[in-house]
This record gives structure tokens, C-alpha cells and sequence, in this order.
């Protein structure tokens, strides 16, 4: 049976959306390239940030619930949101946001990348990562964006998750297609031989159960060709003892949702069609784009959301 191929993206909670696009487009360089809402809570704006076409694995989106409670770290949670950039551009990184005034830590030694960790104004871990990986992925860089093209983030590299029991989730990602890579310094660490995602796992018994709040990871999904594949897995991922959602239609992908035995919430997306079904790829992120069931709704919505504007030229 196929496993999933890598991340497909990854969803996290933040506070204000100004805020949150001003960081990621502004100082990250990531493109904003959807402006919509969360299908579930319409009065709430869902952002995507990616390369400059959206590819699959490249797509960082926040749901900006600026109401929420404060979080609590603790096991059943992803508490680190990892991205790839070039070999050798640390330096320049490091540079770049002590410019903004952003406060990174000392670089670490992961597994033999290269990770320097910060947080993001809404208090969101985010490691910037070299990869000694030569998985290839596609990249479209931002042209007009105000990052070189050369440093720019290149996608989505992996994400941290703590865990009462690594047992179980470590079974349940077999299923999936996980390989075990290997283990150091109190984590373990999943991923793929041929595709982009890493997951590293600290076992944290005594830990409390986490909770969600502004600044953490809402949920990890996973990447499928298509919805063959992505049925496949979903009865894999139920045989497994999940509860897996119905399929439900995202219009830019098609989503599956559960939670792995640890309590951590995984999707399974498929590739397509792709942000480019209902905008012009030169125009992604410019204007509020609505799923076809919220149409109807649009006046009452743009009355509910904040204005947002994007600062990037392009």
C-alpha cells in the first residue's frame, strides 16, 4: 500500500492578522497566495503563505483567532513548525531578522541540519532549517517579493510534537509510510526516504496534556496524489484505529482529517486542483476568495473581517 508523500502544509493559530501577514509575507518573504476564511468560522480569516505558486509541502496557513485562549504546551501537541531554507543561507537569515527585531536562538545541531529557532510575533516556535537532505522539491520563487531569490524559504521542512507514549504514534505513522530515521538528544525523528516532512517526536510522560491557543500548531496534513490515494489511506489510517472525517471539499484540495493516537490532528490532501482554479497565479492573495457554498454570504463576511493589507509590492 502507498504511504502519503511528505507534508502537504501546515496549519498553526495566530493573534492578529495584520500582524501575522506583515511577518510572514513581509519579513519571511512567504507569498500570500490565498486570502479566504475558515470554512468552518467564516467571521475568520484563513491565510496561505507559500511559494510564489503554492506548491504542495510550500504552504504555511493560520487561522488569526485573536480571541483565544493562551495556550498550554504539553504532550498531544506539535509545538515547533520547521522550514527549509538554502544551504548557506543562515548568515543572511540571522541578519534579516535582527533587522526586523526579532529575537533568534543559538543554531542547533539537528540530525545533522542546521536549525535556528525563533518565534514569531504571536509567540509561534518556527525553526529556519539547512537540510543536509537532496530530496528535490518543487520551488517557484517570489520574483517580486523582498527576499532574494536565493535565500528565500523554500517550503515546509517538519514539525516538533511531544507525546505521553511514542509507541503508538510510532506504529500508527508505519502505517502511514513513515520510516523510523533515527534518534538523538531526547527525540525521535520519522520521515521519508524519498519525500519532504520530517517529524520529530520527544517522549514526555510527565508533560500535562496541551491544549491549542495563539501560537500553536492547529493541525500537520499530509500530502496524497489524489483522491484514489487519499481513500487508500484513509481506510488504512481507520484500520489503524483513527477516526477519520469524510472526504471533505476544500476546493483547492480535498481533505481528510483525524487524530493520531496521540491526540496530535493530522489531514491527508490531496495535490490539486490547486490555488490557481479560482485566481490568476499573478494575482493569487490580492482579493478575498470565497468557497462557492459562501458566495451568498460574502457582504455580511467582509463586514465581519478586519482589513488587511498587504505591505509586499506584488
Amino acid at each position: 500500500m502507498r504511504g502519503v508523500n511528505g507534508l502537504h502544509h501546515i496549519t498553526a493559530i495566530a493573534g492578529p492578522p495584520q500582524q501575522n501577514l506583515d511577518f510572514y509575507a513581509g519579513v519571511l518573504g512567504m507569498r500570500l497566495v490565498k486570502r479566504s476564511v475558515n470554512q468552518d468560522d467564516p467571521g475568520t480569516y484563513h491565510l496561505f503563505y507559500a511559494d510564489a505558486e503554492g506548491h504542495p509541502g510550500t504552504d504555511f496557513t493560520f487561522f488569526p483567532w485573536t480571541h483565544s485562549a493562551p495556550p498550554r504546551i504539553g504532550h498531544g501537541l506539535a509545538v515547533e513548525t520547521s522550514l527549509q531554507i538554502p544551504r548557506g543561507s543562515l548568515v543572511f537569515w540571522r541578519a534579516r531578522l535582527g533587522e526586523h527585531g526579532i529575537t533568534v536562538d543559538p543554531a542547533e545541531d539537528r540530525f545533522g541540519d542546521t536549525a535556528l529557532p525563533l518565534a514569531d510575533p504571536h509567540g509561534l516556535r518556527v525553526a529556519l532549517v539547512e537540510s543536509k537532505q537532496t530530496v528535490s522539491r518543487h520551488f517557484t520563487p517570489w520574483a517580486e517579493g523582498p527576499v532574494p531569490a536565493e535565500h528565500q524559504i523554500r517550503g515546509l521542512y517538519g514539525a516538533r510534537i511531544w507525546e505521553r507514549d511514542l509507541a503508538p504514534t510510532g506504529a500508527f505513522l508505519a502505517v502511514m509510510g513513515f520510516d523510523r530515521l533515527d534518534a538523538a538528544d531526547g527525540w525521535t525523528r520519522y520521515g521519508f526516504a524519498g519525500a519532504l516532512g520530517v517529524l520529530d517526536i520527544r517522549e514526555t510522560p510527565d508533560a500535562r496534556r496541551g491544549s491549542w491557543g495563539i501560537g500553536t500548531v492547529h493541525h500537520l496534513a499530509w500530502r496524497v496524489q489524489d483522491e484514489a490515494h487519499q481513500l487508500e489511506m484513509r481506510a488504512a489510517v481507520e484500520s489503524a484505529g483513527a477516526h477519520a472525517t469524510e472526504v471533505i471539499d476544500r476546493f483547492w484540495f480535498k481533505s481528510v482529517y483525524f487524530k493520531e493516537p496521540g491526540g496530535v490532528l493530522f489531514e491527508i490532501a490531496t495535490d490539486g486542483p490547486g490555488f490557481a482554479i479560482d485566481e490568476a497565479s499573478a494575482h493569487l492573495g490580492e482579493t478575498l476568495v470565497l468557497p462557492p457554498f459562501l458566495e451568498a454570504q460574502r457582504a455580511q463576511i467582509e463586514h465581519v473581517l478586519p482589513k488587511l493589507t498587504n505591505r509586499v509590492n506584488g
